[in-house]
């Protein structure tokens, strides 16, 4: 024999679990859809969501290919990492918002 519980008091029990044990990620940390995490800088990098389809543009394929070259395709932080400086990337990240 159980004991029935609301389904709203077993979503928020749900929750809460999850809560504690450390399953809930920060809002900062989700990418949205049609868009990808990309670490730039040198030495200090800065986690930046940019558009999917700036992936397709020459000049952005140019700092993936030299983030290639750096570091492989192995990226511990789940995004692509780009060995640039912080305002070469607003830079062009700027002119393919605006072309």
């Amino acid at each position: 024999m159980g004991i029935r519980l609301p389904s709203s008091l077993l979503t928020a029990a749900k929750q809460i679990l999850k809560m504690q044990l450390g399953f809930v990620k920060k809002q900062s940390d989700v990418v949205p859809r049609g868009h990808v995490a990309v670490y730039v800088g040198d030495t200090q990098r800065k986690r930046f969501v940019v558009p999917v389809s700036y992936l397709n543009h020459p000049s952005f394929q140019q700092l993936l290919n030299r983030g290639e070259e750096e570091f492989g395709y192995h990226h511990p932080h789940g995004g692509l990492t780009i060995p640039c400086k912080e305002g070469a990337f607003i830079d062009l990240t700027s002119r393919l918002q605006h072309s």
